[in-house]
């Protein structure tokens, strides 16, 4: 028997990526007594609804930003998981008041509506860019990050408990790179590269709803888990790609980094390693105490990135997980 089922779980902008693999691996692999769809575009919902008509799945219009309607919907919903938020990196840039709207107010907007609907736990997706953010998408989750972990102060040790989950660039995402290199192999034009040295972290949307649904189970309110994952070289997964186009290396875009972050220094001071993933715990006087996960402190000085990443992916790795 499954921890979900007989839950009710509510996806905010559940009808991206996340969501539709989420609800999929839910309905495929656990028992929910309903799934609800939270998300604010009404011809990506009915397109959602023409592949998955499901009994469990209800689809609720609104936006993160009108707390009213977050309220609502939250009735009976014992998990949330929080998918919702404005990701592109230069559409963030050139509006950057929406960003702030969709991914901080939305954030706070979130927590108080799940403490008044008394949901049980919520885990917020974070990024590998809200570490040392040196764009303004990696700086609202940043601040998206420390509200949901200083939420479980406004619970007083209660439900709900809020934890968030910070994993890299997800492969069959909508903002993976795979799509615009396969369609530049298709036509034999030239690759755009911004710098050969680039490394970054690789998950598939399985792993990653994997992560977050385990991340549930263990949580006992203001971890940020993060998982071991591989990391790939960006001319790797250009050859794995595109082998026959031409490569034109254009320079770092603004808010771009050479490579990624996932547990800084800094962070590094409260994180424990586990098998699967670091968990960094919160120094807070709320939290002391309340966690049973048993870790093995990582060594002083200890970064998580792509470029220091045990593990790696070579060319024809990338080509089986691209191909799955």
């Amino acid at each position: 028997m499954s921890f979900l089922d007989g839950k009710s779980i509510l996806i905010t902008g559940g009808t991206g990526s996340f969501g539709k693999k989420c609800i999929e691996i839910l309905l495929r692999d656990h028992q929910p007594k309903r799934v609800v769809v939270y998300s604010r575009d009404e011809l990506k919902q009915f397109e959602m609804q023409e592949t998955l008509s499901n009994p469990k799945v209800r689809y609720f219009l609104g936006d993160v930003r009108d707390k009213q309607r977050l309220t609502m919907a939250l009735k009976g919903i014992d998990y949330v998981i929080h998918a919702a938020a404005l990701k592109q990196v230069p559409a963030c840039e050139y509006n950057p008041f929406e960003a702030v709207k969709t991914n901080i107010l939305g954030a706070q907007n979130i927590i108080e509506a799940c403490l008044e609907a008394d949901v049980k736990k919520v885990i917020a997706l974070s990024t590998d860019k809200a570490a040392n953010p040196v764009n303004l998408y990696g700086a609202t989750k940043l601040c998206s990050d420390k509200l949901f972990i200083a939420g479980n102060a406004y619970s007083g040790g209660k439900s709900p408990i809020f934890s968030v989950v910070r994993y890299g660039n997800v492969i069959g995402s909508r903002g993976s790179v795979i799509p615009i290199f396969k369609a530049k192999a298709a036509t034999g034009e030239e690759i755009s590269i911004t710098d050969s040295r680039m490394t970054r972290f690789w998950i598939t949307l399985e792993q990653g709803v994997q992560f977050v649904l385990s991340s549930f189970q263990m949580m006992h309110g203001g971890e940020i888990f993060v998982p071991k994952i591989p990391s790939m070289n960006i001319m790797d997964l250009a050859l794995a790609i595109a082998p026959n186009c031409q490569q034109v290396v254009t320079g770092i875009r603004p808010g771009e980094k050479l490579h990624e972050v996932m547990v800084p220094e800094d962070d590094a001071r409260s994180a424990v390693e586990l098998d699967d993933r670091y968990v960094i715990l919160p120094q807070a006087w709320w939290w002391k105490g309340k966690t049973k996960i048993q870790g093995t402190p990582v060594p002083e000085g200890f970064v998580y990135s792509s470029d220091n990443n045990a593990e790696w992916l070579g060319v024809e790795q990338l080509r089986a997980m691209i191909g799955d």
